[in-house]
């Protein structure tokens, strides 16, 4: 494949982290399927959760960067992206290891959605350390040294890369093979506060809203505000930057002209991708009716070209 353009196009699905109780492979491969069939997106998206995302503990979750490995051949020419992978999951080695095996099976379009953590219950379940906000934003930072260098055209044959992180050092680490997009993969954050801001600001291509609160179009636009002031503090151009809303779009008709209402609001607010949720029982009809009653309608409002030609 050849190397994609810089960033996805305006419509992306994602199946939801919360309530997904009835969730199994079969289903999901099948929906994934469908979307592979239609041309109403540009791009699939997982979260990155070890359990139902809903609850204090337990339920369905299937570990998002494997999940995008498999399905990826389901849906050629999209991009693929987690919002957001916790960065108190793994060790930024593997994960530098894992987003450049995704770049490297869509053609370079993989966005890599990073964020600090947060799911209490979740990490206490499987023994996995939260800290205090501040030393969980010290290994976010860390993360991104990581990544960046690990990303770079010098960590592509030895000597390799060296960084003097207190949390993961390298010490002429190489990442080979490399990326197939020339500056490693997308790198989105979610930052919602002043440090996250910041850093998105000085790391990110991209910055989407949080998962739990889909369809807030007056919390968006105050959060698009802040990160372009930041953006244009640190010399960088706004518009050259993706802000991604997110939207529950149900499972009924009525949920769905809701979602498209909300979608056309976001699009106005000056999201330039927006990403489409359904439940996860809602399978591959559900996907068939958001893609006809919200995905195509509001494409065509905003007179964007169709997915599949854009992957042309």
């Amino acid at each position: 494949m050849s190397a994609a353009r810089s960033g996805p196009g305006p419509i992306g699905f994602r199946i939801s982290a919360t309530g997904s109780a009835g969730l199994d492979w079969p289903m999901l491969d099948a929906t994934w399927a469908m979307a592979g069939e239609l041309d109403a997106f540009d791009a699939g998206w997982t979260s990155d959760h070890l359990s139902d995302a809903s609850r204090p503990r337990g339920g369905v979750a299937f570990e998002s960067l494997t999940t995008l490995a498999a399905l990826a051949h389901r849906v050629p020419g999209l991009w693929l992206g987690v919002a957001v992978l916790s960065a108190t999951f793994r060790h930024p080695a593997l994960v530098a290891k894992a987003a450049t095996v995704l770049d490297n099976v869509t053609g370079g379009r993989f966005i890599l959605g990073l964020g600090a953590g947060w799911h209490e219950g979740e990490h206490r379940a499987f023994g996995i350390p939260l800290p205090e906000p501040v030393q969980r934003f010290d290994r976010l930072e860390h993360t991104l040294e990581v990544l960046r260098a690990l990303f770079s055209p010098q960590s592509a044959a030895a000597p390799g890369v060296s960084v003097e992180s207190p949390s993961f050092p390298l010490r002429g680490a190489t990442n080979e093979p490399g990326a197939v997009r020339p500056e490693g993969p997308a790198i989105w954050l979610g930052g919602q506060r002043r440090r996250g801001i910041a850093l998105a600001a000085r790391y990110a291509e991209g910055w989407p809203m949080p998962g739990n609160r889909p369809g807030d179009v007056v919390y968006f636009t105050v959060k698009r505000d802040e990160i372009r002031r930041e953006l244009e503090t640190a010399g960088r151009d706004p518009d050259q930057f993706t802000f991604a809303a997110q939207i529950d779009c149900g499972a009924s008709s009525a949920t769905r002209a809701e979602a498209l209402g909300t979608a056309r609001r976001f699009a106005r607010a000056g999201a330039s991708h927006l990403i489409l949720g359904i439940p996860a029982s809602a399978g591959p009809d559900g996907l068939g009716a958001m893609a006809r009653e919200v995905a195509e309608p509001i494409r065509d409002a905003l007179a964007m070209p169709d997915a599949a030609a854009e992957r042309r």
